[in-house]
This record gives C-alpha cells, structure tokens and sequence, in this order.
C-alpha cells in the first residue's frame, strides 16, 4: 500500500502551480502537504513502487466505496525532473466521458484498488494540454534515447515511486523498464496472483533505465518544445555515438532531433552519420540552418555531404555560408571523391620553415581551433611551398631554441592533389604516416589527408 487515510492539510501558500482549466473546473496542479490521520506527515517510513502496468486498469472507488471506473492513463508535469503525476484518467465502461482525477484528490493507492477523497460527478473531464506527459499514450510500447547506453530502446513498463519531502508525498516517474521483466509482468498482470508474478519476475534479469538517463523523442516540434525536451544530454555523447542513435530512428525523428541540436553537436554528428543518410537529413532541415551546420564541419566532412546534395542545393548553401568557408569548399568540391584533393582537409597547421622549437610552440598555442586530428606540424617557405612535416612528438621534446627544420621527417612525403586514392594509401601503409601533405603542380602546401580518412576509405572498401 502506497498510503493509508491520506488527509489533506489544504494549500500552502506559495505551493500552488499554475492553473489547468477544465471543462468542469479547474485543476490547481500544486504540491499539498499530507498528513495521516494520526497527525504524521508523509507516506510512511520508507519510499513505495509501483509500475505503470499496475495501474492501468485499476478499480477506483469514491468515499463510499462504491466503484466508478478504472485508470486509462496517467499523467505527469515534464517540467518537474523526474515527472510528477497530476492527473489520473478515468473510465467508466458506460457512455460518460473520460474524467480526471488530481493526484491531490487520492486517498489510498495499491495496484488495482485507488479510493478518491472525491464524488465521481465532481470530478472534471480531462484537460487538452499537450504540455502534460500521458505515460501510456506517450512512452509505453514507444521508442526512447538510452544516453548511458547509448542507444535506442523500448519501454516495455515504467516504475513510479513515492517520495516524501517537505511538501508532502509525491508519485515520481522514477525508471523505465526495458527488459523483458517488463514485458512479462504486463503480459501476466490481472492473469495470476500478483504474489506469483513478483516470484516468476524475481527469476528474471532486471534492465531498467533510471529517468534521468532517459532522452525522449518526440517527431512533432511544437510538443517537443512544450514538453520541454531539449536533448541537452545528447550533447555530451561521442559524436560517433550519437551518429549511431541517430541512424535509429525514422527520417521525421532524426529531423525533429537534429532542429533541437546546437549547430556543433549537429555539425559533429553528422559527420559520423552513414553517407547515405547525410544529403535528406540536411536537406531535410532548410537552407538556412544546413548552412550554419555545414560550416562547423571539418572542411572534408562538409565537401562529401555537399557532393552528395543537388547541385542546386549546393549552390544555395554555399550562397548561404561564411564567404572564405564557401569559397575553400567549393575549391574541394572540384577535386575528384577518389583523389588526394577529395580526400584532403584544409584545416591544417603550417610553421615558417625559419622558426625555432620555441616560436613554433608559442604559434600554436595562439591558434584558437587546432585541427581535430592533429598531429603533425608542415613547414613552408616565403611562398607557400612544403618544406617539410614535424611530428608534435619531437616539436614537444626538442630544445627551445632548436630550428624546426632540423626535426623534420626524413624523407619529406607528400601527394599530389591529382593523386589517386590507392597512392595515398599506399603512402600511409609504407611510411606509418599519421597525416599526408598534398601540393598543387607548384608544391605549394594546399591541404592534407589524415590517418582518420584512410580509415574511412578502407572501411567502405571492406
């Protein structure tokens, strides 16, 4: 039994939520405080469970005990974390409405048996808010955001608990049940004693997700934004991982997921996404805002999902970005996909060939984005020409005042920008090469391929 002869002690002032109008009334979603009526406050000594499975269902019965209806739904505040239940739907099985019961207005709650502190005739119609959280219409049997696991999943049931605090007892959305411990205890509920069915699930691996951990989704923006879903914690994902996610779910989620991302988390994933995903999802997201997340990719990244688009599209995101970005990628989108060029990155960092250790070092550390995948230094002379590459390794060990070009690789190995795919690879391959300078016909430094882009051609390859 979650409570026993629960009274309320009536509002408190400054409790009070904002106001839900009914068909019949108004509903003040608020926080009372409760007292049994042996004067303690509270739901007893230790927190109370129950799943949603149990609910659904239950016989409800006013103050004189006589039975008017079961639960048809539950219903939470998103804006309180975890999810407070408000309302309880009501039905009858006759030719009445739904009615809505405030959380307030219970007096006793176990699975299968509530009994109201209220007359059914006095009790509202259900409110049409969107902005409240249905646990049956909204997350059971649907899919959700695992953000510890990282993946999609589930929900088979949904554990809620009581919490007592200062304001009295509230019923919290606490973890979702994705296991087939869940699935099992809804298949079996109603059909065997409940006794019984704790025994058979107790035999059963436990797979819940603690709430806080859970990220929904949501296809519709208007509800996303009214249930206040922001996908924050996505954005401490590997963008990798969130790639994964996002190739889980349908072209209507991933769009609705991909508007609510800042333009870097955005920028991030995409790049991890699979190629064939990358053209519709971004064409998908309008003109403008592929602009801004285009040019938060790596140069590389954004010339392959640009070569993927039509050529239109193309001209019009790149009307729509920074003038020296578009400008360096549409130099990249003339490079063949299978050349040096199409697999080189202008994002790079290059040294006078003149510098010391030291001036080398105090250069870098005035660069405010360094390369994502840096580890090589290139050395040019006074017009532009490669001189030679510098692992950061020795850059970092070497003594101050030592000239860069003595630390250089021996011999100097670099690409043309015409070279084919399977020469670049075969540089990787014999020198152990972390990054490839690739020239134009004048040796002149233009761009370069790293080790993660020989990955990549290998993995398609494979």
């Amino acid at each position: 039994m979650l409570g026993r002869n629960l009274v309320p002690t009536g509002r408190s002032g400054g409790n009070e939520g904002p106001p839900v109008v009914l068909d019949h009334g108004i509903f003040f979603l608020c926080e009372n405080n409760w007292q049994t009526a042996g004067g303690r406050r509270g739901w007893g000594k230790e927190d109370a469970m129950v799943y949603l499975s149990e609910l659904l269902g239950s016989a409800v019965y006013d103050p004189s005990g006589r039975k008017v209806g079961t639960v048809a739904e539950v219903v939470t505040l998103p804006t309180a974390q975890p999810p407070r239940v408000a309302l309880f739907l009501l039905k009858n099985g006759k030719t009445e409405h739904p009615r809505a019961v405030a959380w307030e207005e219970v007096a006793e709650l176990t699975p299968g048996h509530i009994s109201l502190r209220i007359a059914f005739d006095h009790l509202p119609a259900p409110p049409p808010d969107e902005s409240l959280l249905h646990l049956r219409k909204d997350l059971l049997d649907q899919q959700i955001i695992d953000v510890n696991g990282r993946k999609v999943v589930r929900v088979n049931d949904l554990l809620l608990e009581t919490r007592a605090g200062a304001r009295g007892a509230d019923l919290l959305l606490s973890a979702v049940d994705i296991g087939v411990r869940g699935a099992l205890r809804r298949l079996l509920h109603g059909a065997v004693p409940r006794p019984w069915l704790r025994q058979m699930e107790s035999r059963v691996k436990e797979n819940i997700i603690p709430w806080e951990f859970v990220d929904l989704i949501e296809s519709d923006p208007r509800r996303q934004v009214k249930l206040h879903i922001s996908h924050r914690a996505l954005s401490r994902l590997h963008p990798a991982d969130l790639a994964d996610i996002v190739e889980e779910l349908s072209p209507k989620e991933r769009q609705t997921l991909f508007a609510a991302l800042d333009d870097v988390t955005a920028a991030d994933a995409l790049s991890e996404i699979r190629p064939k995903l990358r053209a519709p999802l971004l064409e998908s997201l309008g003109i403008q805002r592929a602009a801004d997340i285009v040019e938060e990719m790596p140069p590389d990244a954004a010339a392959d999902v640009l070569a993927q688009l039509p050529e239109e599209t193309t001209s019009e995101l790149l009307q729509d970005m920074n003038r020296e970005e578009a400008a360096e990628l549409g130099e990249l989108l003339e490079f063949s996909a299978h050349s040096a060029g199409g697999l080189m990155t202008t994002d790079y960092a290059a040294l006078p060939h003149t510098a010391t250790a030291e001036d080398a070092r105090n250069l870098l550390r005035g660069i405010p984005d360094l390369p994502e995948h840096f580890s090589t230094v290139f050395l040019i002379d006074e017009e532009g020409t490669l001189a030679g590459c510098v692992t950061l390794a020795r850059l970092i060990v070497a003594n101050p005042s030592q000239p860069v070009v003595t630390l250089r690789s021996e011999p100097v190995v670099w690409a043309a920008q015409d070279a084919s795919e399977k020469d670049v690879v075969e540089l990787f391959d014999k020198y152990n090469l972390l990054s490839l300078p690739v020239v134009d016909e004048q040796q002149r430094l233009v761009g370069a391929v790293t080790v993660d882009d020989i990955i990549s051609v290998l993995h398609k390859k494979g």
